[in-house]
């Protein structure tokens, strides 16, 4: 989380929790002051099987809260498939029981998944009701640096999302299709990027003691082992 000026909202990282300060910032901070906007919550298939966003969705719909229960289901919480997760259909399908207009749309549909969030913001901050969305995506990374998702699904079965289904891919191939793509975007991806470093850089005029220790360290690690971080795309650290 990036703490900003408070017009800019904020976007928090554990989605395991939130959706009970969620509902509750819909309810005392927008529906009562009359403003036409609305909190949207992103979380994951893994946490709708915890307990706080099932008191959030009830919440939410009996108070009449103007929010957005964005739910990612990428198939796998952490390990966890989502055959294993649950018996029903999806997340999507508990929205009804709890009286809240539900959504069900393709996660890896760049503008399938803007129209949605548009037409379900539009109901939250007129009709001052709570939206659920579900969008179908997939997971092509580990879970986290201490994940090794090989021991628990297939290189087929990555490459087939990868290489098949992939968001960025399925939008290019639209671009192209459409004529948008041009030589402006063939000069942008021949560009390198940024050193890794830079991650560093972009929050404090002066990077703190603690940053710096963490910045020499990833570094090392780095450089320790070159053919898992291939660096040739990127530019060189200017210090």
């Amino acid at each position: 989380m990036k703490v900003k000026p408070v017009d800019f909202g904020r976007i928090l990282e554990d989605d395991r929790r939130n959706h009970g300060q969620a509902s509750g910032s819909s309810i005392c901070t927008l529906k009562r002051s009359g403003k036409r906007l609305c909190v949207i919550c992103y979380f994951g298939d893994g946490a709708a099987s915890e307990g706080v966003p099932h008191a959030a969705f009830n919440f939410a719909a009996t108070l009449e809260c103007p929010i957005i229960f964005f739910c990612r289901n990428n198939g796998y919480a952490i390990s966890t498939p989502t055959s294993e997760q649950y018996r029903g259909d999806g997340i999507a399908a508990r929205g009804p029981s709890y009286g809240m207009a539900t959504l069900r749309v393709d996660g890896n549909d760049a503008f399938a998944v803007y129209n949605a969030v548009k037409a379900a913001r539009e109901l939250a901050v007129n009709e001052n009701r709570p939206v659920l969305i579900e969008a179908m995506t997939y997971r092509i990374g580990h879970h986290s640096t201490s994940d090794d998702s090989t021991a628990y699904r297939s290189v087929d079965e990555v490459n087939y999302w990868d290489k098949q289904d992939h968001p960025i891919g399925r939008l290019r191939h639209y671009m192209v299709s459409q004529g948008h793509r041009h030589a402006a975007f063939q000069r942008a991806e021949k560009k390198k990027k940024p050193p890794p470093s830079e991650l560093f850089c972009d929050t404090y005029k002066e990077m703190p003691p603690h940053l710096q220790q963490q910045r020499e360290q990833m570094r090392k690690h780095v450089a320790q082992y070159p053919d898992n971080y291939p660096l040739d795309n990127f530019e060189k650290d200017r210090d």
